[in-house]
């Protein structure tokens, strides 16, 4: 009987450690975020849209992501800023302000997911070292293609 009580012990264990380390992936309509990065997605979805918000340990959000058919976001080349790759593909990051909040860095990029959709990141930071942590994370994202354009 104690056998049979510390093998189910075990696999408990085993399963929550599993659950947690692909607890990142788990959010239905967002990309693959690896455990290494300390973040975890906080989604929604609104029609054939996904929402994602990429979420800190003390939930602040690192980044964030709008993937729908047709992005509200038109980059401006002078607005250009820093180089990038996300999920492989190369990327601009544009610069952007907050209304209300002139200390807070943000940047935008888009990028194409699938056939037919389009993601719409963003990124504000309250420091260049938060702003470069997020832009690091997002270069580690992985678009399921079948995942994404199901919608």
């Amino acid at each position: 009987m104690t056998t049979t009580r510390g093998v189910l012990l075990l696999c408990a264990l085993g399963l929550g450690a599993w659950s947690q380390a692909n607890a990142q992936t788990a959010a239905e309509g967002c990309p693959i975020l690896p455990a290494s990065t300390g973040l975890t997605w906080e989604y929604s979805s609104a029609g054939d849209a996904d929402f994602c918000r990429a979420l800190r340990e003390d939930g602040s959000e690192a980044f964030g992501m709008y993937i729908s058919k047709k992005p509200g976001f038109e980059p401006k080349r002078s607005d250009r800023e820093e180089e990038g790759r996300v999920d492989g593909q190369q990327i601009h990051w544009y610069r952007s302000e907050l209304a209300g909040k002139p200390d807070i860095i943000a940047r935008e990029t888009l990028v194409k997911v699938g056939r037919d959709r389009t993601a719409h990141i963003w990124v504000q930071a309250e420091s260049q070292d938060r702003l470069n942590q997020a832009l690091q994370a997002t270069q580690l994202l992985q678009f399921p293609s079948a995942q994404l354009t199901s919608n």
